[in-house]
């Protein structure tokens, strides 16, 4: 995301037209800037009498939030639910609209993670097999996280 212009170039701008009678698209031609920006900051300085650029950003209201506790629970129950299944069943039980994508972030953000099963064999180089685990340890797993294992 770009920054906003400087305040002496506002400034400049709007002086340009206010004072020196210069139009709208002939300052922001002067001033190198396009004529949108220059048409946008005179609204506003006409309006609200407002010089200084409005806020970018910022927080976003985080839509599932007030249902943590449910997915908790339903994630809980069945480890291994997709993110387009508990989609469907926050549409069903709770009447919230969501994307995959968007579980997907507020998981991540929550700090959930998937363990997959150590005991499926994991895709490795073509032609190569992958060391077994020690002989003299046949009892150990490979992997050394627990397999479907959630966490918050």
């Amino acid at each position: 995301m770009g920054q906003p212009y400087s305040q002496d170039l506002r400034d400049r701008v709007i002086e340009a037209v206010a004072q020196e009678g210069m139009s709208r698209r002939a300052a922001a031609q002067r001033f190198g800037i396009s004529e949108s920006s220059a048409i946008k900051w005179l609204q506003r300085y006409v309006q609200t009498g407002g010089r200084t650029a409005m806020t970018m950003g910022g927080a976003h209201h985080v839509v599932l939030s007030p249902h943590r506790s449910f997915i908790a629970e339903a994630l809980a129950g069945k480890p291994d639910l997709t993110l387009a299944a508990l989609r469907r069943r926050l549409a069903e039980k709770r009447g919230v609209k969501t994307d995959t994508s968007v579980l997907s972030r507020f998981l991540r953000r929550e700090g959930l993670s998937f363990k997959k099963d150590a005991g499926r064999p994991r895709a490795g180089p073509a032609r190569h097999k992958p060391s077994p685990c020690p002989v003299a340890e046949p009892a150990k797993p490979c992997r050394s996280e627990p397999a479907g294992v959630h966490r918050w």
